[in-house]
């Protein structure tokens, strides 16, 4: 895995975006931090598919996942009441 700069990333990202497809994933740092990957779609895809759970998996689990798929109660804004005169 190559490292780049983000300097030299912006300036040469053709070259950054044909390192990626040819040898792989590429670190960028900033300020000497790592802070991004670039890595090609269908790494991407599949990272993206193994990261979410099956519905198996989400039935199956010991823990309760309601608090992802509902949303809370009572946190709608409501009408003000209109006074009839």
């Amino acid at each position: 895995m190559h490292v780049w700069p983000v300097q030299d990333a912006k300036a040469r990202f053709s070259e950054f975006l044909d390192a990626c497809v040819t040898d792989g994933p590429q670190v960028v740092t900033r300020r000497g931090t790592e802070t991004a990957v670039l890595v090609r779609i269908d790494e991407w895809r599949r990272l993206q598919a193994a990261a979410r759970p099956s519905l198996k998996q989400l039935l199956l689990a010991d823990s309760a996942r309601t608090d992802m798929l509902v949303p809370q109660r009572g946190k709608a804004r409501r009408r003000q009441a209109v006074p009839l005169r």
